[in-house]
Parts: structure tokens; C-alpha cells; sequence
């Protein structure tokens, strides 16, 4: 009877979209979705052949891992081998679509090596299992496989695993 039980509340958990190991369920952001900054849609399937750091942020939230941003941005990973993506959760918050759009803007200048993406439907939190109103951070791997996820703060002590597995991955 436990068993059975065991096995009926397994049925009932939801699956995690991103799995260590696995790679990254498609999304696509286009249009009335979102899509990047320059108005180009943006599509998860050409996050392959470097390392991603990917951020998937409500805005509300977007100070929670400054100081994980600032050391990995210290860590002055080859650009060649490593790329950084951000997308904003633009459906979590209060703060008008418009005021969310010119900051990310200002942003991409000042960070133009970083991909800088509008979700404005909460689609990556459907689609990838995201969690909702937070601040998640993965790893892919060059072909498109999660080495890495994290919802929440990063604590300071994961940061040089973080760092080692950038560094492996890019090997």
C-alpha cells in the first residue's frame, strides 16, 4: 500500500523543465511574446556551440544576485567560447512595460556582449519551469544541455563551482 502510495505522489509532482544533464526545452519569443531588445525574436535552439550563462529574471528581483553578476563578469570568460543571455520576466512585476524596455536598453549598450531578452507572457516560466517572481541562473553547455540551475539567491560559497563549471564546460 505504501508503495503504491510512494509511487501515486511521484505521478503527482510536476517534472522540472530544466534538468542537470538534459537539454533545454525549446523556447521561442517573438512578437506579442517578447523577443530581444532590437526587436528580433529570440529562439533558445541558437544558444549552442559556447557556453551560455543563462538569467531568468522578474525585475522586481533583478539586484538579488548582483554580486554573483559583478564576480562573474570579473572572471573575464573568452567571449569566443561563452556567452551571457538575459531574460526579463516582464510579467512579473508592476513596473510598466515601457520603463522595463528602456532600462534593458540602457543595459545592452552597456553590456554588449550580454543578449538582452523581453518576456512579456511569464513564457519561460511555462515553458522551462522557471520559478515564478525569482531570480533562476543556469549553465548550458555548448550543445544546449543544462550543467546548472538555481532559483533564488546564489550563495557566495556555490560561486567558484559555478566559475569551475563555466571553465570546464568551455574546454
Amino acid at each position: 500500500m505504501m508503495q503504491r502510495l510512494s509511487v501515486l505522489l511521484l505521478l503527482a509532482l510536476p517534472l522540472l523543465a530544466l534538468e542537470v544533464g538534459e537539454p533545454l526545452p525549446t523556447l521561442v519569443l517573438e512578437g506579442k511574446a517578447g523577443g530581444k531588445v532590437d526587436g528580433t525574436p529570440f529562439k533558445s535552439g541558437t544558444l549552442q556551440g559556447k557556453v551560455t550563462v543563462l538569467f531568468y529574471v522578474d525585475p522586481d528581483k533583478k539586484s538579488l544576485n548582483e554580486a554573483f553578476t559583478e564576480a562573474l563578469h570579473a572572471q573575464h570568460f573568452d567571449r569566443k567560447r561563452y556567452q551571457s543571455v538575459a531574460i526579463v520576466n516582464m510579467a512579473a512585476t508592476w513596473m510598466p512595460n515601457f520603463a522595463i524596455a528602456s532600462a534593458l536598453k540602457a543595459k545592452q549598450k552597456k553590456y554588449p556582449d550580454t543578449i538582452y531578452v523581453k518576456d512579456l507572457h511569464k513564457t519561460g516560466v511555462k515553458v522551462w519551469d522557471m520559478k515564478d517572481d525569482d531570480a533562476n541562473f543556469a549553465i548550458l553547455s555548448k550543445e544546449g544541455r543544462v550543467l546548472y540551475f538555481r532559483a533564488g539567491k546564489i550563495p557566495q560559497n556555490d560561486y567558484e563551482t559555478i566559475f569551475a563549471t563555466i571553465r570546464n564546460a568551455m574546454r
